[in-house]
């Protein structure tokens, strides 16, 4: 199953950017190109939630509390996903995961922390 770890994650003031990065190993180009990517986050005291998601042939999709601020990626050849986020608020605090799914597997990382704190 692929392995997916996260990066990029730390201590931002409100209206800041970070970029979080996804690694994914233990799988092939041919493989990694089949997978859906997904970012989720979860806050303190809330569930986990979805927050983007890029398809293998790069359609997009956000929630709507991250639409326009938030940008996911994908780097195939890399095999790697990205998540942009810009104009950081507090209420984004949360850890950070990325997540690979395909119609036979499904892996999680281990989380990257994001803070938004002045």
């Amino acid at each position: 199953q692929v392995q997916l770890v996260e990066s990029g994650g730390g201590l931002v003031q409100p209206g800041g950017s970070l970029r979080l990065s996804c690694a994914a190993s233990r799988s092939i180009l041919s493989v990694f190109n089949t997978y859906m990517m997904g970012w989720f986050r979860q806050a303190p005291g809330k569930q986990r939630e979805l927050v983007a998601t890029v398809t293998s042939g790069g359609v997009t999709n956000y929630a709507d509390s991250v639409k326009g601020r938030f940008t996911i990626s994908r780097h195939n050849s890399k095999k790697t996903v990205y998540l942009q986020m810009n104009s950081l608020q507090p209420e984004d605090t949360a850890v950070y995961y990325c997540n690979a799914r395909s119609s036979s597997a499904n892996s999680w990382g281990q989380g990257t922390q994001v803070t938004v704190s002045s």
